[in-house]
């Protein structure tokens, strides 16, 4: 059987379910292959308490998103939103790019 298994980097998007069953989805803000573990920003989960936290996951734990859909002009928005929570400069200057870059292809 062959399995094969994405290579998680930093700034990946990913969903995981935590040790208490609860769904994540975020961004890996850092990682230790050693311990083979990331800590994963929460974007969204039913546990709202966690909401902007960055919180420890087992690798095995996660796994990627794939970005395939384009981002619209809300989702875009909602993102620069985060990207400025988390102080995160390369990522917000990269989505503003993009929406402004849809703002333009509709005029």
């Amino acid at each position: 059987m062959n399995e094969e298994k994405t290579i998680l980097k930093t700034s990946d998007w990913v969903k995981a379910t935590s040790m208490n069953g609860e769904i994540i989805i975020g961004f890996i803000d850092s990682m230790s292959m050693v311990q083979g573990a990331v800590n994963v920003t929460v974007a969204e989960s039913d546990n709202e308490a966690i909401i902007g936290k960055t919180i420890p996951l087992a690798v095995k734990q996660v796994e990627s998103l794939q970005q395939t859909a384009p981002k619209d002009k809300a989702q875009l928005e909602y993102l620069i939103d985060l990207a400025l929570q988390t102080g995160d400069k390369d990522w917000f200057e990269e989505l503003t790019a993009e929406l402004n870059g849809k703002r333009q292809s509709v005029k």
